[in-house]
């Protein structure tokens, strides 16, 4: 039986777009002995079709959501074209307080405002083999222009800068030796 009275742990995985992070977390969010919760984040922008409140996001006004900052309630938030992403705090804290373990995907600016924020955070850095392979997977996506691909392939060396900040750096060679290090990292933090 789970111990109701244990605070789940609060971990955030970020690395560079393509190396990996949303098919690591799947493979992740499948280990049910790991007690994973994926925390959804707040945003402005417009639900999809298919999308539901609460699910993919929590779909909120701009007034909404300026009141969660006001009011302290958002561990991280960034603006992207005119909508804003946020995590809020006090779901975050729910359930944790519920014995979950919290998983957060964010990047690394909004890590840097988290880790301010909250100490007992267990961060991950997903890093890829190398910047070449992480071109290849993101042509391997075949969504993406030369072009971004480039501006993409930039951006992560600038990210990589900041690995050192994080408490565990993973390399995402092969993907079921990533899962496996990331899970045992988790379970030697239960």
């Amino acid at each position: 039986m789970e111990n109701l009275n244990k605070k789940g742990l609060l971990l955030i995985m970020s690395g560079p777009s393509g190396v990996g992070k949303g098919t690591i977390r799947e493979k992740l969010m499948e280990d049910k002995s790991l007690n994973l919760f994926y925390s959804v984040s707040m945003t402005t922008r417009n639900m999809r079709p298919g999308e539901v409140d609460g699910r993919e996001y929590y779909f909120v006004s701009k007034e909404e959501f300026k009141k969660n900052i006001e009011n302290g309630n958002l561990l991280e938030w960034a603006e992207y074209v005119g909508n804003f992403y946020g995590t809020p705090k006090d779901k975050v804290e729910n359930m944790r307080f519920e014995g979950k373990n919290v998983l957060l995907e964010i990047d690394v600016k909004g890590t840097k405002n988290v880790l301010s924020k909250v100490d007992d955070v267990i961060s991950i850095f997903i890093a890829p083999p190398s910047f070449e392979e992480l071109a290849n997977r993101l042509r391997g996506r075949g969504t993406e222009t030369e072009e971004v691909i480039s501006n993409r392939v930039e951006t992560a060396r600038k990210e990589l800068e900041f690995k050192s900040q994080y408490k565990y750096v993973v390399i995402n060679d092969k993907l079921e030796d990533a899962v496996d290090e990331i899970r045992k990292i988790i379970k030697e933090n239960l």
